[in-house]
């Protein structure tokens, strides 16, 4: 009996200390004290990433000119070659042959017209006929001169400097006329393409004089920036219909012969922004890939607002929508409070805010 009393006062005690635990708690949250601030708006610009497509300035196909078998190759796969450098050689004796003849043939017609002028002069033969020994002699050097260039095509050169791709045949392959040989491409300048919204597309077209620096950075796909900067040069005539981009084109150097062609990157441009509100991302909340702040009415009461994002910037938010300049919004407890709560708080002004920022909300 006595143990069974001693049990239930025990029971009674500790719910005792629990309800005053519990108790304080709450009294102890209903007396915390948050910080608020307010959007700031000002002019700024942010860096904005683009997906690209890196090519080179001059990429070709080098294909063959003549069947035949494939007798040489003087280059090797990934090699740096200057202009006039011989890349693959077509085994040539059959055009050889035909140069043979051909410059034969010339040399016939040649004496042809030699011995018809003199006839010509002596009045045996006409002049007609002497015209007709000039055509054949004509006709016979532009067949040598056609040969020498079926020859020439047999010995194939680089075109311009550049870099050998790879070379998918090897000697002794039997090679119809405009079969692929390899690739050469000119790395010294590169080609970064990156699709632009229409609505960027009309800002940067329309704000040519606050559009920012021409110069646009790159991001390697390693992560690391690319040492040089870019110039974009051009845009393309049209949208894309199905996206609703248009292509924009930079301009790279690439003395280093980093980049290569075919690769990918990041376009880094800087994109000013006149009268933005901003933000501290750290006040914000994120419900079903949609954005949200608690505003404090003038009662002291959270609200959940809704937000729209224009951009993101380092710890920063420019807000396209949802929120004023003039609106309070909570930067510190957002994932304490709840909506409708009235609560007690302090006020920072957000050039303070700004300066002190750390991303992680609390």
């Amino acid at each position: 009996m006595k143990r069974n009393v001693m049990f239930v006062a025990l029971c009674v005690l500790l719910y005792n200390i629990t309800g005053c635990a519990s108790n304080q708690e709450e009294k102890t949250e209903e007396t915390s004290t948050y910080t608020a601030t307010s959007p700031l708006k000002i002019d700024t610009s942010f860096t904005k990433e683009y997906v690209s497509q890196i090519k080179s300035v001059r990429n070709i196909e080098v294909r063959a000119q003549e069947k035949g078998y494939l007798q040489k190759i003087y280059v090797d796969e990934g090699q740096v070659v200057k202009a006039g450098q011989p890349l693959f050689r077509i085994m040539p004796q059959a055009f050889e042959a035909e140069l043979q003849k051909a410059e034969a043939e010339t040399r016939s017609a040649q004496i042809e017209v030699q011995n018809t002028k003199t006839l010509l002069d002596k009045n045996i033969v006409s002049k007609n006929e002497y015209l007709l020994a000039e055509a054949k002699l004509d006709q016979a050097k532009a067949e040598t001169k056609l040969a020498k260039m079926h020859l020439a095509f047999t010995e194939i050169k680089a075109p311009f400097d550049g870099m050998i791709d790879r070379i998918p045949l090897k000697l002794g392959s039997l090679i119809d006329e405009g079969e692929l040989l390899t690739s050469l491409s000119d790395n010294s300048q590169m080609f970064a393409y990156f699709n632009v919204s229409e609505p960027e597309y009309l800002n940067y077209e329309t704000n040519v004089k606050d559009r920012g620096d021409k110069k646009v950075g790159l991001l390697l796909a390693n992560g690391e920036p690319f040492k040089y900067k870019g110039d974009v040069e051009t845009v393309e005539s049209e949208f894309d219909n199905e996206t609703g981009n248009i292509a924009f084109r930079a301009r790279f150097n690439n003395p280093d012969k980093l980049l290569r062609n075919g690769e990918t990157g990041k376009v880094l441009m800087t994109v000013p922004l006149k009268n933005a509100l901003i933000i501290p991302q750290k006040a914000t909340y994120e419900v079903q890939d949609k954005m949200y702040v608690f505003v404090v009415d003038h009662n002291s009461v959270v609200r959940s607002t809704m937000i729209e994002i224009a951009a993101r910037m380092p710890d920063l938010f420019v807000v396209r929508s949802g929120i004023s300049a003039n609106d309070k919004i909570l930067l510190e407890g957002v994932q304490k409070v709840r909506d409708n709560d009235k609560i007690k708080y302090e006020f920072k002004k957000p050039q303070e805010v700004i300066s002190q920022l750390k991303l992680k909300a609390e």
